[in-house]
C-alpha cells in the first residue's frame, strides 16, 4: 500500500537524521487538490516543535532525502514542499502502470493483504431473536456485520462470524404453553416463523383476559431450565426451524456464519460468572440482585442476577466474551449492533476489564442508525407492524425486475429474472454500505434501483460495461486477452482522465484498511463510487475500440483493471455483479 509506504519512507528518514523520536504523530493523507500532489504529509511541522526547528527547513532535509534515493524515486515522479511545510508527493508513472499489471496478474487476490495475519477478529452480527421473524430491523447488522468480516479477511486476519441468537429466556415458556395449548406441529412445520407469531399473538391476547397464564408460562420455563424432556424437544423444534427459516433470508443476502452460538450455549456458565464477580468483589447484592457497580466509569449498575435468581442476557454476554478469549484467542471483538444498545456496551466492556476476561483483546461496539422508510419514518407496513425482511427484499426484487424490463426487454425471462434478483438484493445492501454507519438509513427505491448516480445498478452496469467492451476487443481483434500474450504499452495512457482513473485505481488496498481502522464498510463503497466515476469519464470522453491497436490495447488493460477492482470491492461489501445487465 502506496501510504504505507511513504509512512515507512518518512519514519526512517526521520531515525536516520534525528534518531527514534517516540510517539511521532505523523499523517500522511490524500489531499483535495490533485496540484498538491497524491499524497502529503504534515511531518515536517510535526518535527519542528520536537526539534526546534523551522518547518520548512525540516521539510527541504525531508524532500532531499527522498529525492536523492534512487528506489524512492521509482515510486515518486517528483516530492516538492508547499504552504508552511507541507511534504507532497506525485506517484510516478511506473507505479501507477505497475500496479495496473499487478491487478491484471492477480484477477480476484488483487488487494488481498497480510496485515492481519496471525490475529484472530470476531464479529458478533445479525443476533436473531427465535421464534419471531427477521424484520427490518435486523438488516444493518446483519449486512455491516458480514462486510466487517470480509473486509477483515482481506487484510489477512483469521475471522469468525457468530450469529449470538436469543434463543433462552422467560418468551420460551411462553412458547412452550401455547405450542402445547394451541400449536399443531405439522402446520408449523409448513410456515414456521408465521404459525410461532401467531401462537405468541394468541398468548398474550389470552393472558390479558386469563392472568394465570403469565404463571403457568413461567413454569413451562422453569421446567424447561431444569431440563424436562418435552419442554427441551419442544424448545430444539422451535430453534430449528426459526434458523431454518431465516437460513433462507441469509441465503438470499449472501450472509454466512461460521458459529450460532446462542444465549443457551451460555447457560452452564453463568452461575460461575456471577460467583466469581462476587468473590473479586467487583459485584455485590442489592435488594436481592446482583449488580456491577460502575460509579468509577460513571455508567449506571450492571444487572447480572436478578432478585428471583434469574439470569440475564448481561450476564450470557460476560459468559461470551470470556468464551471467545479462551476458546478462540480473540485479539479483537465487534458487536454489530445499534445505537439502542450503546448503554449495555459500555457496562459490559467495563465489567469484563474489571474481571480481566479479556486482557488484550479490543472491544467495540458497532453502533448503527435506524432504518426508515420514504417519507423519513420507522419503516413500518399500513398496520403499524415492522416489515419482515424477507418481504422487503422480495419487493426490491419486483421493483428491480420492472427496471430491467424497461431497460431492456429482449433479455429472456430467465436471465430477467437472475438480473432483477442480484440488481434487487444489491441495491438494499449498497443502500445501506454506501452510508455512514452512524447515521439512519431511509429506503428512496428510485434512487436505489436507478442506474446513474451512488446506487448498486450503476456500479454492477459499469462492470458489465468493461466485461462488455473486452468481449468486443477480443472479437474484433481475434486475441484471447492481453495477460500473458503481450504487455500492453501503458506509457501511451497521457489523458488527464486516463491519469485520474490509474492514480484511483492504486488506492484500492488502502481504502480497505481505511474500512477496517474505522471498522466502516461505507469507505470501501465510496472507493468503488469515486472509481467507476472516475472510469465513466474516461469511457465517454475517450476512444477504446477505436483508438489505434497498441493505445488500444492500453485503453482496454486499464479498463479490465477498473472491471476487476470494482468486482472485487463490490464482493467485499457481499454486492454480487453481472457479465451483462
Amino acid at each position: 500500500m502506496i501510504k504505507r509506504e511513504i509512512e515507512m519512507i518518512i519514519y526512517n528518514i526521520v531515525l536516520q537524521k534525528w534518531g527514534d523520536l517516540k510517539e511521532m504523530n505523523l499523517e500522511v493523507e490524500n489531499p483535495k487538490q490533485k496540484d498538491n500532489g497524491d499524497y502529503s504529509s504534515n511531518a515536517a511541522m510535526v518535527l519542528s516543535k520536537r526539534l526546534s526547528k523551522n518547518p520548512r527547513e525540516i521539510a527541504e532535509e525531508i524532500v532531499a532525502e527522498v529525492s536523492k534515493d534512487a528506489e524512492y524515486m521509482k515510486i515518486f515522479s517528483k516530492v516538492e514542499i508547499a504552504g508552511p511545510g507541507f511534504v507532497n508527493f506525485y506517484i510516478s508513472d511506473e507505479k501507477l502502470f505497475e500496479n495496473v499489471l499487478e491487478v491484471l496478474d492477480k484477477k480476484e487476490k488483487f488487494g488481498k493483504e497480510k496485515v492481519g495475519e496471525g490475529k484472530t477478529v470476531i464479529v458478533d452480527y445479525s443476533s436473531i431473536n427465535i421464534a419471531k421473524p427477521m424484520h427490518v430491523g435486523h438488516l444493518r447488522s446483519t449486512i455491516i456485520g458480514q462486510a466487517l468480516y470480509n473486509i477483515y479477511e482481506s487484510l489477512g486476519y483469521k475471522v469468525i462470524g457468530d450469529n449470538h441468537i436469543g434463543d433462552w429466556g422467560t418468551q420460551f415458556g411462553k412458547m412452550i404453553y401455547a405450542y402445547k395449548n394451541w400449536g399443531n406441529k405439522k402446520i408449523i412445520a409448513r410456515d414456521p416463523i408465521e404459525e410461532m407469531t401467531k401462537l405468541y399473538v394468541r398468548f398474550h391476547k389470552e393472558a390479558e383476559e386469563n392472568k394465570i397464564l403469565e404463571d403457568l408460562a413461567r413454569e413451562e420455563t422453569k421446567k424447561l431450565q431444569n431440563g424436562d424432556d418435552e419442554n427441551t424437544k419442544i424448545w430444539k423444534f422451535l430453534v430449528r426451524e426459526s434458523l431454518k427459516d431465516a437460513g433462507k433470508t441469509y441465503k438470499m443476502l449472501n450472509v454466512k456464519f461460521d458459529y450460532t452460538l446462542g444465549e443457551s450455549f451460555y447457560n452452564d456458565n453463568l452461575k460461575g460468572i456471577v460467583e466469581e464477580a462476587m468473590e473479586k468483589n467487583i459485584a455485590q447484592k442489592s435488594e436481592g440482585a446482583v449488580i456491577v457497580n460502575l460509579d468509577k466509569f460513571r455508567l449506571p449498575p450492571f444487572l447480572i442476577q436478578k432478585s428471583d435468581g434469574a439470569y440475564l442476557y448481561t450476564t450470557t454476554d460476560l459468559a461470551a466474551a470470556k468464551y471467545r478469549k479462551e476458546k478462540f484467542k480473540a485479539d479483537k471483538i465487534l458487536y454489530v449492533v445499534s445505537n439502542e444498545q450503546a448503554l449495555h456496551f459500555e457496562q459490559l466492556i467495563k465489567t469484563v476489564e474489571l474481571l480481566g476476561y479479556c486482557d488484550d483483546v479490543e472491544m467495540k461496539h458497532i453502533k448503527f442508525g435506524m432504518v426508515l422508510g420514504e417519507a423519513g419514518k420507522k419503516f413500518s407496513t399500513r398496520k403499524g407492524d415492522t416489515v419482515r425482511l424477507e418481504e422487503l427484499i422480495s419487493r426490491a426484487v419486483e421493483i428491480a425486475k420492472r427496471v430491467v424490463e424497461e431497460k431492456n426487454p429482449s433479455l429472456s425471462q430467465k436471465e430477467k429474472k437472475k438480473i432483477a434478483r442480484t440488481v434487487g438484493v444489491g441495491a438494499v445492501k449498497y443502500n445501506d454500505l454506501s452510508q455512514n454507519r452512524m447515521t439512519d438509513i431511509a429506503f428512496n427505491w428510485e434512487k436505489m434501483l436507478s442506474f446513474d448516480g451512488n446506487s448498486a445498478p450503476y456500479l454492477q452496469y459499469t462492470y458489465a460495461r468493461i466485461n462488455s467492451l473486452r468481449e468486443k476487443y477480443k472479437k474484433e481483434n481475434k486475441l484471447d486477452f492481453l495477460i500473458p500474450f503481450k504487455r500492453p504499452n501503458m506509457e501511451l495512457l497521457k489523458e488527464e482522465a486516463e491519469r485520474d482513473v490509474l492514480r484511483q485505481l492504486i488506492k484500492y488496498s488502502e481504502a480497505i484498511e481505511n474500512a477496517a481502522s474505522e471498522n466502516s464498510p461505507h469507505l470501501v463503497a465510496l472507493y468503488v463510487y469515486n472509481l467507476a466515476s472516475g472510469y465513466n469519464v474516461f469511457y465517454n470522453s475517450l476512444p477504446i475500440l477505436k483508438a489505434d491497436k497498441d493505445l488500444g490495447r492500453a485503453r482496454i488493460a486499464l479498463s479490465d483493471a477498473v472491471g476487476i477492482v470494482i468486482k472485487n470491492g463490490l464482493e467485499i461489501l457481499g454486492i454480487d455483479v453481472l457479465e451483462r445487465m
